[in-house]
């Protein structure tokens, strides 16, 4: 005999294949993808969307209503894109009135205990490591990595191959390419370099990045003078043009960086190639 284990709201779309766990619940005008693998005790809220081959752990709960205490009870949305992994008892909450929705990307793995919080925008590739919480409206860029317990305020940014380091209190942005870890408060130590080489940045655009950092974190000089020096000085990469608009689009800050070299992954310096582009950088900033 066939026992319904779980429930399913009628205005809800269900696509053919989709795997449902005993104790799930699925609300109200919700839409779930081809190939989506939902478990055990999982709840999806209202106008919540999952995109295909969303695999969402037991437990999860995504698409409730906002913690926001002026919430007026608004339809709003929760879309989760194609192919993300969401792990045990994460909780992801719909948008308000103030943007309409909250967005993960596709290919982004969320795992145990994370917490995405209303308006929040989080991109393609990016992984959210244990117990990582988003305060509402940040955004997080394509293929940035927050370590474990790091708690980012709200309008906060995170940008492209940025990496936090676990435990860290992002108060203002994590600036694109680069490693930011502490608290309070976070600072800026260096570029991401394992990173930007898993995503096979080339060593001439990592060099060019190098010179950046060094302009805007170990000339002495402020955010203004340092991002014009970049502007004037630099070769215009696809990376350089992000990185000068982050700052310029940046309404919190961009986080400071610190005059340790410990967490500088040094090792790079060996690599000889990496250190000829490093130097023809460095000489034609001098010739300008």
């Amino acid at each position: 005999m066939s026992v319904k284990n779980y429930y399913i709201d009628p205005t809800a779309e269900i696509a053919e294949g989709v795997k449902i766990g005993i104790g799930a619940c699925i609300g109200a005008r919700a839409v779930i993808s081809r190939g989506v693998e939902i478990g055990p005790n999982v709840v999806i809220g209202p106008d919540t969307f999952l995109g295909e081959g969303v695999k969402v752990y037991p437990g999860a709960v995504i698409g409730t209503d906002p913690q926001d205490i002026k919430f007026d009870g608004s339809q709003t949305k929760c879309e989760i894109g194609p192919h993300t992994v969401i792990r045990e008892y994460a909780t992801i909450n719909r948008g308000t009135s103030a943007t309409g929705k909250t967005v993960i990307g596709a290919h982004s793995y969320l795992m145990a205990y994370v917490h995405v919080a209303h308006d929040c925008r989080v991109g393609d590739h990016v992984v959210l490591a244990n117990n990582s919480t988003l305060a509402g409206h940040c955004e997080i860029e394509d293929h940035a990595v927050l370590g474990g317990y790091v708690a980012v305020h709200q309008f906060v940014r995170v940008g492209t191959l940025a990496m936090v380091g676990g435990f860290s209190g992002l108060r203002k942005d994590a600036p694109p390419y680069m490693l930011t870890v502490g608290y309070p408060p976070a600072l800026v130590y260096g570029l991401n370099l394992v990173g930007l080489k898993r995503a096979g940045m080339s060593p001439k655009a990592r060099a060019v990045l190098k010179e950046a950092f060094r302009i805007l974190y170990r000339s002495g000089l402020n955010f203004s003078d340092a991002l014009k020096k970049i502007e004037n000085e630099l070769e215009r990469t696809e990376e350089i043009e992000h990185l000068l608009e982050f700052f310029a689009k940046s309404k919190r800050g961009v986080s400071r960086g610190s005059m340790s070299r410990r967490w500088m992954h040094e090792e790079i310096e060996h690599e000889d190639e990496f250190n000829d582009l490093s130097r023809t950088v460095t000489d034609r900033r001098k010739s300008c």
